[in-house]
């Protein structure tokens, strides 16, 4: 089952992540000065993540990436470096499909 994974950090910002079924992190969020803007970025994960145009695929020197971002084009989270563009694809479809029903877990 997939969880959003939510914690503070070294430097006492709030983050989350979204792990698959596997334990893979799928999508990583950059940091929150609240707990609640943190939620915030959670449930717009949720909903965002299902709809393809706001996730936006670059390349890089070794792969592809993606960031899934709000409707005002804000980013919400993004992705580990994918060697192929078909993996970082599969990497689009477990945020889209996994996001909506994820639990979300505080962990230290």
């Amino acid at each position: 089952m997939a969880k959003f994974e939510l914690y503070t950090d070294k430097a006492g910002e709030y983050r989350f992540r979204l792990k698959a079924g596997n334990g893979q992190v799928i999508l990583a969020s950059e940091g929150y000065s609240s707990k609640d803007g943190a939620l915030n970025g959670i449930e717009s994960v949720k909903e965002n993540s299902q709809n393809d145009d706001r996730f936006e695929r670059k390349e890089t020197a070794t792969g592809c990436k993606f960031t899934l971002k709000a409707g005002n084009g804000q980013a919400i989270g993004e992705s580990e470096v994918y060697t192929s563009d078909a993996a970082c694809e599969n990497g689009v479809a477990s945020v889209a499909k996994n996001a909506p029903e994820a639990e979300i877990v505080e962990v230290d």
